[in-house]
């Protein structure tokens, strides 16, 4: 079993976070999961720079991921929410009409780990992660335990520029090599 590694020696660059929540039906005080993520962000050291709940609706998700990636002070956006396969769920879409490149290990990652603990139900998440104009994008699904095993087994690892043998931290000042 992989045991996440920190080089001690390194110093700890915490990175600049915005969460959006997608829901018809959840809003601040019932966003479980917006919560739980927002809390496991501040706890690793990371800055919260943006929080939104939006509807399950490409229009809005793409709006504020636009507005959250033109924004040089957000490095990361981390939605929760709409990633299912109902007629509702449409945050791989809105992330589609923006990625620049996608991230096609992180899904398959966040369903193996997941599958060690809702088994075959995994199949049902659609998560999703790329990057655009120098920003990364995550799509989780909505449930607390999902954001939980999103953060606690990936994210918290690759947002930590100690983590080796590599992270996404690292390569943040190069993430924009191929724009004029």
């Amino acid at each position: 079993m992989y045991k996440p590694k920190l080089k001690e020696d390194r110093k700890f660059l915490p990175v600049h976070i915005a969460v959006l929540t997608v829901s018809d039906t959840r809003d601040e005080e019932t966003d479980t999961a917006g919560q739980k993520l927002v809390d496991r962000i501040k706890a690793a050291g990371h800055l919260l720079k943006g929080r939104e709940i939006v509807k399950d609706d490409v229009g809005q998700i793409v709006s504020v991921l636009e507005k959250w990636i033109a924004d040089p002070e957000i490095d990361v956006i981390i939605s929760t929410g709409g990633t299912g396969v109902t007629g509702r769920d449409v945050t791989p879409e809105a992330f589609e009409k923006i990625l620049e490149k996608k991230i096609e290990g992180f899904g398959e990652l966040f369903r193996m780990l997941s599958y060690q603990k809702i088994g075959t139900s995994t199949i049902q998440s659609r998560a999703v992660a790329g990057v655009s104009n120098g920003t990364y994008l995550f799509a989780l699904p909505g449930s607390p335990g999902a954001v939980q095993d999103g953060w606690d087994d990936i994210l918290v690892w690759q947002l930590d520029s100690r983590h080796v043998p590599c992270n996404f931290v690292e390569l943040l000042p190069r993430l924009k090599e191929h724009l004029p």
